[in-house]
C-alpha cells in the first residue's frame, strides 16, 4: 500500500506521518505512522530535519511500544548518520524532565553492537540511575543487556561498578544473558 501512494518531498512525508499520528483514534494508526516514518523508500527524508517530527512522536506517544520503535530505529538511525550532531541532543534528552526522551536517549544505540559509543551510552544512563520510574530502569537494563551480546565482560564490569545505584530490575535485565553466573552474583536473597 505504501508503494502505491508515494510522496515526493520531505514536507509531504512529514505531513503524512503527522496526519496519521495526530489524528489517530486507535493505537494501530500510530503504528502505521511509525511504519511510514521508517518506510525504506523514504530514507532520503530521514535526516536531522526529521528530528522534530520524531521528538513530537516520542513525547506525545509517551508509552513504551511507540517510543521504543522510534528510539531504537529512527533516533538510532539519526545517531548513526549524524553522530556529532546527535550526541549533544541525546545528552540533553538524557537529563530532561520527559522520561520518554530520557528512555529514547538510553535506547538509541540498541542495534549498534560493536559500533556502540560506550561513553555516550553511559552518559545517557547516568542521569537516570537513581530515578524510580520503571520504564527508565527497564531501559537501562535493556540497553546494557543488548551490549552484553557484544561485550559481556564490559557489562559485568559496569554493573559491578554501579551496583549500589542500579535498581534490581536494571541489574537483572543487564545480566540476563551473561553466562558464568554473572546474574547470580548480583541477585539479592
Amino acid at each position: 500500500m505504501l508503494a502505491e501512494h508515494r510522496v515526493d518531498s520531505f514536507d509531504d512525508w512529514r505531513d503524512a506521518v503527522l496526519e496519521l499520528w495526530r489524528n489517530a483514534r486507535y493505537r494501530e494508526e500510530r503504528y502505521s505512522a511509525i511504519e511510514l516514518a521508517g518506510y525504506r523508500k523514504y530514507g532520503e527524508f530521514r535526516t536531522l530535519d526529521a528530528l522534530e517530527l520524531y521528538e513530537e512522536m516520542i513525547t506525545t506517544g509517551a508509552w513504551w511500544d511507540l517510543v521504543d520503535a522510534l528510539a531504537g530505529h529512527r533516533i538510532g538511525e539519526l545517531l548513526g548518520r549524524y553522530p556529532r550532531e546527535m550526541r549533544p541532543i541525546l545528552l540533553g534528552w538524557a537529563k530532561c524532565d520527559d522520561i520518554w526522551k530520557r528512555r529514547s536517549a538510553i535506547l538509541a544505540q540498541l542495534r549498534f553492537k560493536r559500533e556502540t559509543d560506550l561513553r555516550l551510552l553511559y552518559a545517557c544512563i547516568r542521569p537516570s540511575l537513581d530515578r524510580p520510574e520503571f520504564f527508565l530502569r527497564k531501559a537501562i537494563g535493556w540497553a546494557l543487556r543488548q551490549y552484553a551480546w557484544t561485550d559481556p565482560g564490559e557489562v559485568l564490569r559496569y554493573v559491578r561498578e554501579h551496583e549500589a545505584r542500579l535498581s534490581g530490575l536494571s541489574r537483572r535485565e543487564a545480566l540476563k544473558n551473561i553466562a558464568g553466573g554473572g546474574f547470580k552474583a548480583f541477585t539479592r536473597v
